[in-house]
């Protein structure tokens, strides 16, 4: 079965084309990295697949489902986010906003049970959020408001886990942290991932899938290493590469060459 069936989707905002006739057919149990210039419509292709927004045309199917059909509940239950940026004005700690993530699960009216505290504290624990676990969100930097909301999305236990440009705001050692759980999901678990990443060597290492998007289509899609190459970076780029597999990392590996000021092109 197909987790999810793009048909011919395109989304404007007002008068600004932003997606064009994209179709696509995503399988479960891949990591998906979804890559492409600014303004290039990553973000709002992940919004359209989490049903924040709707296409103006064709559909999304999700579990051979209309995902219109769903309902924000029962969809909560089947897709998280981890979103680049996460706003919050009132006092929660960091320990309140993580078990947010199992409210979907819990009967009406009903509070968290200790099973759902024990799964808190162990996926705390794992994200290495546990030490700052009473602290307020409104008190912590950048990186550590991202790993709580990271924490929090992979609280909320579902099958397919979405990431928009979901370390951003991290370090070295947590983002790979990070992405090691979610890889660990996906190999142990059957689990899906769909990220939007800005670093190429960071989604050669992790993902299976590229999706290369150029001005709101689909530039290429397929797997990693049919997917990644100079030609490829190029058209969708504008960057001279050299693509290669680096053995110490057991990743490709891709190296950009700087352009000289008079090759430059203004942004």
């Amino acid at each position: 079965m197909k987790l999810f069936h793009i048909h011919h989707i395109a989304f404007s905002y007002e008068d600004r084309p932003v997606l064009k006739d994209i179709s696509l057919e995503l399988e479960p149990g891949h990591f998906y990295g979804i890559l492409g210039p600014n303004g290039c419509g990553k973000s709002t292709f992940i919004d359209l697949l989490m049903g924040h927004a709707r296409p103006d045309k064709g559909s999304i199917r999700y579990k051979n489902r209309l995902l219109s059909a769903w309902s924000r509940r029962n969809l909560a239950k089947e897709i998280a986010l981890v979103p680049q940026n996460f706003y919050i004005n009132f006092p929660f700690t960091a320990y309140e906003t993580v078990i947010m993530g199992r409210y979907p699960h819990l009967p009406r009216f009903s509070p968290p049970s200790v099973q759902d505290a024990q799964m808190v504290d162990e996926i705390m624990k794992r994200t290495g959020t546990d030490r700052f676990r009473n602290r307020y969100m409104t008190e912590m930097s950048g990186g550590e408001r991202q790993r709580v909301v990271f924490a929090r999305a992979l609280v909320q236990e579902t099958p397919v886990l979405m990431l928009d440009e979901a370390t951003s705001n991290l370090d070295v050692n947590h983002c790979l942290t990070l992405m090691d759980i979610v890889k660990n999901d996906v190999e142990k678990k059957a689990g899906t991932v769909i990220a939007v990443i800005q670093d190429i060597n960071l989604a050669a290492a992790y993902c299976d899938w590229l999706i290369l998007m150029k001005e709101g289509g689909i530039a290429a899609f397929g797997k990693t290493e049919e997917v990644l190459h100079e030609e490829n970076i190029r058209r969708v780029f504008g960057v001279d590469a050299h693509v290669y597999f680096e053995p110490w990392a057991a990743a490709r590996k891709v190296s950009l060459k700087r352009k000289k000021p008079q090759e430059r092109e203004e942004v």
